[in-house]
Order: C-alpha cells, then structure tokens, then sequence
C-alpha cells in the first residue's frame, strides 16, 4: 500500500551518506503508484525529486518537498533471432540488470559492469563507461508523466542523447519519471576492449579471445580496485565528467602537458581524463576536513565520515578552480546538486 512519509532523514537513500531530511517521502514499488500518489493533495503542493539508488546526487541541505525513491522491478527478455530486447523496471540494480544479460549470453551492456545506480537512472544521465554508453544499447523507455498522470513511451531519437546527457536532463527536466527501460542486445557478441585497462586486465588472465563474462569480470575488477565501495565509506562514483573540448584548445594543453590523458570523440574533439588533470593538480588522496578524493582513483569524492553536502561541495569549488588554473580547463560536475 502506497505511504506518504514526513520528515524522513535520506541518509539511508543517497550513497554519499549525507544526513539530510526530506518534508515528505514515499516509496514506488508498482507504476499504478505513481497515479494514486499524484492525485494526493499533499503531493499536489509539493516540489518533487525522484531517486533511485541515490548514486548520482549531492544533497548539500534538507529537501523541502517530496522525495519519490523509484523500486518498480521485474526483467523480462524477448529473443527475435539474434537481437533480444530486455526490458527492466526503473527500480532494478543496475548491475544486477548487467548480470542477468552477461549469465544468459545477451551482449551489450558487459563494459557497464559494476556502475552503481538503477535502471531507471540510466537514459537520464546516458550513463557509460569504457567506450559503451547507455544510447548504444537504448530501444525506449516509458515513462510517467506528472502533469498528466499519463504513461508515454520514449524512442531513441526522442531522448535526445549527448554526453552524460538526455532530454530528462534537459527540455524535460522534472515533467517525467522513467518507469521501465528496453535495452536493444544481441545473442552476438562484438567484444570491445580497446577503452582503459581491460585488456591489460585480459592479459593479465591469459585471455586471448573474451567472452562477454570474461569483458564482465575484467571491467569489474578494475573498477573495484580504483573506486571505493559506497557501503563502506560514502561516495557517488564519479564526481566529474570527463572534459570535451576542441582540437585547438587541446593544442595548446598537449603542448605544456605532452602527457596528457586523452581520447578522440566521435565528433572529432577531444576528451580529456578529468581523473589524471586532477591528479596532476596534487588532489589525489587528498583529505580536507571530513571530505576528500579517493585514495586510487581523483575522480571520485568521499564522505570520511560526518561530511555535509556543503562541505563536499566547497571541496569540489577548490578542485575545478585548481585545475582551471592549471590546464585553462573547467571541469563539470556530474553529480545532481541540491
């Protein structure tokens, strides 16, 4: 039965650990409950945020509104010669999604092994890692729109996708809650190992032709050796995004840092890790106060324990102005803000 909650601490429900409180929470665990919800007179007044694992956000003080934490599951997968197309409620572990596609031979989503959130997160934030993003994989979406109470599917080309971005993130911002997410896969596999450390990985474990299982295991222990895990001390993966830029900027950094980390776009500019200009910065492992950036990896902040959104953030201002100064370079948050 649908609850409506009041003055609940979100501390249990943001991975960064933060103790803030939120005016009104209610839990999702079915699509119908997003109709009977809106049609309270309460929510009616109310500004609205919704979360799912809670990995992609900063609360930096008390949310006067209603925090809506989506839990709709179920997976289902439907097989039309090679291609199969899975669909997973919004609530699904994103990670536990990944597993069932590798298990049972459905490729595509290996390289996004181990990336915290849910299902339902992922078309908003266009979420990728190791050469895959999200869009690479999207069918469609449903989704739930507040204005109307109304269930709308979203194609690919509706969603407007870009770099850590989609039209949820932009023109639709706040007027939909994804409720499910089909994910485009197939039953052949076209291996892709040519992004970070994998292959090294792959080496190292005298793998000379991957399975998706093998790109699964190899994309995971890399991640478990660089990122910290968010049960154990707070954080929410990466706090950047990686920094695009023009050929003519990336001229002049490349000729003061020879070194510099970087890959080429499909758009014909240039991405820098915004992890090695961070560390070039002197940042990593770095501790200010109960804040810090992770001993392995500079690209993600950490909550040492009583760590306020206002302290994460000031921590932050220090770390883009730090490298602006540096390399004329201004990095971007990636992580929601509030």
């Amino acid at each position: 039965m649908l609850q409506i909650q009041e003055n609940i601490s979100l501390k249990p429900y943001n991975s960064f650990g933060i103790d803030v409180k939120a005016s009104y929470f209610a839990e999702i665990f079915e699509e119908e409950d997003l109709t009977e919800l809106f049609q309270n007179e309460i929510v009616k007044t109310q500004k609205i945020f919704v979360i799912g694992g809670g990995s992609n956000v900063l609360f930096t003080h008390d949310y006067e509104g209603l925090v809506i934490k989506i839990s709709i599951k179920g997976l289902q997968a439907q097989i039309i010669d090679k291609l199969v197309l899975v669909t997973a409620g919004a609530g699904e572990v994103w990670n536990d999604f990944v597993q069932y596609c590798v298990t049972r031979g459905f490729a595509g989503v290996e390289n996004l092994s181990l990336i915290p959130g849910t299902v339902g997160a992922s078309p908003i934030q266009n979420i990728g890692a190791y050469g895959v993003e999200l869009k690479d994989v999207f069918e469609s979406c449903t989704a739930f729109e507040l204005k109307t109470g109304e269930i709308k599917t979203f194609t690919y080309t509706d969603c407007h996708f870009g770099y850590r971005e989609s039209i949820f993130k932009g023109a639709l911002k706040g007027q939909y809650i994804i409720t499910s997410v089909t994910f485009r896969l197939s039953s052949e596999a076209r291996i892709n190992t040519s992004y970070g450390a994998i292959e090294a990985e792959l080496q190292k474990r005298g793998i000379e032709n991957p399975n998706i299982e093998d790109v699964s295991e190899a994309v995971s222990h890399i991640r478990v050796s660089k990122l910290p895990d968010p049960s154990t001390i707070g954080n929410a993966g990466s706090f950047f995004k990686n920094p695009v830029i023009e050929k003519y900027e990336f001229a002049d950094i490349v000729a003061k840092h020879p070194d510099v980390v970087h890959y080429p776009t499909a758009d014909d500019k240039i991405k820098l890790a915004a992890g090695w200009l961070i560390e070039q910065c002197g940042w990593k492992g770095k501790i200010v106060g109960n804040t810090g950036t992770w001993k392995n990896q500079a690209l993600v902040l950490v909550n040492h324990g009583g760590a306020t959104g206002t302290e994460v953030y000031a921590f932050s201002e220090q770390i883009i102005d730090s490298v602006k100064s540096t390399f004329g370079v201004t990095l971007e948050r990636e992580v929601n803000i509030l």
